[in-house]
């Protein structure tokens, strides 16, 4: 995005990838169906970016989801808008639209150059930057006046984004935040008869709640997977931030599962006490409030036995059922990151105050955000930033 957003006002681009091909983590993104951004109202879309609100939302000024959406049709694409408010190509892929939107940047004029890797910085004069790049046939030096770095975070390594630039940049001076997993899931110290029996079951129709450090109470509904190691899936990455923080403080993280969601804790406790006569409380809890499967399983990997028969503690459990989250899943698997350059460390064109002439862009900045476009989204709005404010600079 920087790189066509540059070669739109008459600059001379040349982008460098790591990789044998461009756009491995975009194609990832959409291996479950390519989720571009979301439909709705901008001030809710805004909140999304959490703390760093305050900055991504300039930058969706300049590159709103409506324009994204206008962009990609632009490319040949057509979307959509799911039951969800997500967009997605009609076609729900990736693919296609990488594929265009290359071709256009090289008929820009863009040079492209892959299997070229990022390793730092030569001796820079005049106002010019050098690059040192590890290439198939050992090492370059190419120079230049602007540079964009979009490096990536630290999840899926092996698509290139290995977080390897850190070092680098904060040999410089540039103020950096650790890089943390987000939108990742969570481990579980589940007994092995639950694990085996569970693993890969689906949750649904549940809500979710934590307590985050600051007191704030954040529950959302929806559904869930039981994993071998705890849990993952779509509710949980929406609370992801609150939890991790939670982990990182005190070292576990309490959440609370709202099995029946659609009932009130009154009516709970009603359906629960009546009289149940002969029958197990797996068959009770069925007929009066239809919780089967992996909910009743939950409730006796947590209950003991007392509780279980215990209608009062049985009711409170059903609709705070805790359920103790001891560390995040590692960086490398999760679907992005949190951390990076601080945006204290660059203008509102994403230049560097360190190292002026040097942008960065996507998921490099600190920032994060829940899955449902979000993360597409802030990335391209970043990288038409940087790259406008590149262009900038060279006028300057």
């Amino acid at each position: 995005m920087a790189a066509e957003t540059l070669a739109a006002q008459g600059v001379a681009v040349h982008l460098y990838d790591a990789m044998p091909s461009l756009g491995r983590k975009f194609l990832m993104a959409g291996k479950g169906g390519m989720n571009i951004t979301h439909s709705e109202s901008a001030d809710a879309f805004v909140r999304r970016y959490g703390a760093r609100a305050d900055r991504i939302g300039p930058m969706l000024d300049a590159l709103s989801p409506e324009r994204l959406r206008a962009w990609v049709h632009a490319l040949g694409i057509d979307t959509f808008v799911g039951s969800s408010g997500r967009v997605f190509p009609t076609d729900m892929k990736a693919a296609p639209l990488l594929r265009a939107w290359l071709h256009r940047v090289r008929e820009s004029g863009v040079r492209i150059h892959t299997r070229h890797r990022w390793i730092g910085f030569g001796q820079s004069s005049d106002g010019w930057h050098v690059l040192r790049l590890a290439a198939r046939e050992g090492e370059v030096e190419v120079a230049a006046r602007a540079v964009v770095l979009a490096l990536g975070g630290g999840s899926w390594a092996r698509l290139g984004s290995d977080g390897a630039w850190l070092p680098i940049l904060a040999a410089r001076g540039v103020d950096m935040a650790p890089l943390r997993p987000a939108n990742c899931g969570f481990d579980v110290e589940w007994s092995e008869l639950f694990r085996v029996r569970h693993a890969g079951d689906p949750v649904k129709s549940v809500a979710l709640g934590v307590t985050a450090l600051d007191g704030t109470v954040w529950q959302r509904q929806g559904e869930f997977v039981i994993s071998e190691s705890g849990i993952e899936g779509s509710l949980v990455y929406a609370l992801s931030a609150p939890i991790r923080d939670l982990i990182d403080a005190h070292g576990h993280a309490t959440v609370t599962l709202d099995l029946a969601p659609g009932r009130s804790v009154e009516n709970v406790a009603a359906e629960v006490a009546r009289p149940r006569g002969s029958r197990s409380v797996s068959s009770h809890l069925q007929s009066r409030l239809g919780i089967t499967g992996v909910k009743a399983t939950l409730l006796r990997e947590v209950l003991d036995k007392d509780a279980m028969h215990d209608p009062v503690a049985l009711a409170a459990a059903i609709k705070a059922l805790p359920l103790r989250l001891v560390r995040a899943r590692p960086i490398d698997e999760v679907i992005s990151s949190a951390g990076g350059v601080r945006f204290e460390a660059m203008d509102d064109r994403l230049m560097l105050s360190a190292m002026p002439g040097v942008f960065c862009a996507g998921e490099m900045l600190d920032w994060e955000a829940p899955t449902g476009g979000y993360l597409l989204t802030a990335c391209f709005a970043s990288g038409q930033v940087a790259g406008a404010g590149a262009a900038q600079y060279l006028r300057t």
